[in-house]
């Protein structure tokens, strides 16, 4: 390990890397995969991300957008229904749909999340660093490659049929950009807080996701131009977002 001039250990570099990879034992991260589930869907039936009636994803694809298992999902919805905040209904138009009337607050495991606000805040400021920086040193080595990659995400998420299949493709999104800096600490560093932020991650209405794709396709076409001033404006307004979209934000 290299020192300071005195034979002392530098006070940021690698302290701030160890603080990223090294998350302390929060709430969250004290619940069960199940009562994770649990309480982020049911959180945005409260928040109304999801609406009466509405058709949740396959259980597939809300395993991958949430990073738990199939089995996890499945019981997790199904407990869901039995508190009455999820349904199902068969038939060709059947499926798990948020109930018609759903209870509010049923869920003990959501406090856990409502006391999470000054981590959650604490994630977007560090995200806002590291995207910034990532965007703007993008700029200068980003391959045809990378860019037809980048291209072919942002056409992905504009065909993504539910939340769940937006999200993953969102997350391959800035770890390509991050990749496109040719730094392999900084995809790993990004990467890290990416990973922890994602695990506050809510459904969210596909409307919405699907306006913030456009600035996915603003930061593409800031890439292409080298524009790096614009890439990194880019990148800093499509995280800062998140200080009001994120539940943290509209639980007021």
């Amino acid at each position: 390990m290299t020192g300071t001039p005195d034979g002392s250990a530098p006070a940021h570099p690698v302290g701030t890397v160890l603080a990223l990879n090294s998350p302390k034992l929060n709430g969250i991260r004290r619940l069960t995969a199940l009562e994770t589930v649990r309480a982020r869907i049911a959180m945005a039936v409260d928040l109304g991300l999801l609406s009466p009636g509405e058709r949740l994803p396959q259980t597939d694809a809300i395993a991958e957008a949430l990073g738990v298992g199939e089995i996890t999902v499945r019981r997790a919805l199904s407990s869901l229904c039995t508190d009455g905040v999820l349904e199902r209904r068969r038939g060709r138009n059947g499926g798990t749909l948020v109930a018609e009337q759903p209870p509010r607050g049923v869920v003990d495991a959501a406090e856990t999340y409502h006391g999470q606000t000054a981590e959650v805040h604490r994630l977007i400021d560090e995200r806002t660093v590291l995207e910034c920086g990532i965007a703007h040193l993008a700029t200068r080595g980003v391959s045809a490659a990378a860019l037809d990659e980048l291209d072919a995400l942002v056409a992905a998420m504009d065909r993504a049929a539910s939340w769940a299949e937006f999200h993953s493709c969102d997350e391959r999104f800035h770890l390509a950009v991050a990749r496109a800096t040719g730094l392999d600490a900084s995809v790993e560093t990004y990467g890290t807080v990416l990973r922890r932020l994602y695990a506050y991650y809510l459904p969210y209405p596909l409307a919405a996701l699907r306006e913030s794709n456009d600035e996915h396709r603003a930061l593409v076409a800031a890439l292409r131009a080298g524009d790096a001033g614009g890439a990194a404006d880019i990148a800093r307004r499509h995280v800062e977002t998140l200080h009001r979209t994120m539940f943290v934000g509209l639980m007021g």
